[in-house]
């Protein structure tokens, strides 16, 4: 698994979403994802959001995912 992968999975399955991801050793990585469909949602259900488009591979190919996840308006301020 790579961070590129990563980015592109969570792009799709987020329409409108921008991902940076970054991970060295191929089983922890860090991303900041900007999406609208954060709007008025806690950041648990942030989260949930971004592990739905990752489905299997979180807790398997992906062991971690230290996740930031901002609204557009937040991402600027």
């Amino acid at each position: 698994m790579n961070a590129e992968l990563i980015r592109q999975l969570i792009e799709q399955g987020l329409p409108g979403a921008r991902a940076q991801v970054q991970g060295d050793d191929g089983v922890h990585f860090e991303a900041t994802v900007v999406c609208e469909a954060f709007r008025g949602k806690l950041p648990l259900a942030r989260h949930r959001l971004v592990y739905a488009t990752l489905g299997e591979r979180m807790g398997g190919e992906i062991h971690a995912l230290a996740l930031k996840t901002l609204t557009p308006e937040e991402a600027n301020a």
